[in-house]
């Protein structure tokens, strides 16, 4: 498949191929590419392929992340009652998306999702297409303010009702200059009492190396790459209360079956806390 065959460069997609810039590697589109899809262009797979070389556990990761993700939502809306959902930095559509899976247990479920990336946008906005109780919109994880009062996010969360936030794999793409806690802290004030917080995000405590050389791929591509140490990432939950078992490997976030032959290796803390 060409560059311009790709389906979300059709006009199907919404949005012209000349407006798809494949000059750098995309996070979401690399991401798309460890998870297997085929959401996804060369210069996104030659980066790919050199994370993998210093990363090897990448594919490892991401699949423990998404599954977190997934048991998170499935917890909050069968035992917590949650039924709102505002998921930040979505990514390419990868069933089963959040929707799905809320929806799938109560599906009165309201999700907003909003992405950085008019192609992630593009694309999501077809593959919604039908889904009751869902909006998607374009917004920047920079301009928390913006992304609150954004009207497809108005029009679907009511912010009078406990909501839960998805922060997942996209905190270390905000650098330290760009300020990860005044950027969490305004979407969490925003939050009422009985919300909950669903936060994953790299590190480099698991492996000698810090994974530096593997994060330093990302300087060639759209959005660089910051692992912290958990004693950051924890900061980032600021007064809410952690949910057991804590902050923890993704993997090791009430699992649901075996764990991965690697999990150890795994690069990726996650945790849910709720506020108030």
């Amino acid at each position: 498949m060409t560059e311009t065959e790709h389906p979300m460069a059709s006009s199907n997609a919404g949005i012209p191929a000349e407006d798809i810039d494949t000059s750098k590697p995309h996070p979401a589109r690399m991401y798309d590419y460890f998870l297997g899809g085929k959401d996804n262009y060369e210069v996104d797979r030659v980066a790919a392929h050199r994370f993998m070389e210093a990363a090897p556990e990448v594919r490892t990761s991401v699949r423990a992340n998404r599954s977190f993700l997934h048991r998170a939502v499935r917890d909050l809306v069968a035992e917590c009652g949650i039924r709102q959902i505002l998921d930040i930095g979505t990514g390419i559509p990868t069933q089963p998306n959040v929707h799905e899976i809320a929806q799938g247990i109560a599906p009165e479920t309201r999700v907003a999702y909003i992405d950085n990336d008019p192609i992630v946008n593009a694309y999501a906005s077809v593959f919604l297409t039908g889904a009751g109780n869902t909006s998607i919109a374009l917004g920047d994880l920079r301009d928390p303010a913006a992304i609150l009062e954004h009207p497809a996010v108005r029009d679907t969360i009511d912010f009078e009702r406990p909501v839960a936030l998805l922060l997942v794999a996209i905190l270390h793409f905000i650098t330290e200059a760009e300020d990860p806690e005044g950027i969490v802290a305004t979407l969490r004030d925003a939050l009422p009492s009985g919300s909950y917080l669903v936060l994953s995000h790299a590190t480099g405590d698991f492996h000698e190396d810090g994974r530096t050389e593997a994060a330093a791929v990302y300087k060639a591509a759209t959005a660089s790459m910051n692992p912290r140490a958990r004693e950051r990432v924890m900061e980032f939950f600021g007064d809410f209360t952690l949910l057991e078992p804590g902050l923890v490997q993704v993997p090791t976030w009430r699992p649901d079956g075996p764990l991965p032959a690697d999990s150890e290796l795994v690069g990726m803390y996650g945790g849910v806390a709720r506020k108030g």
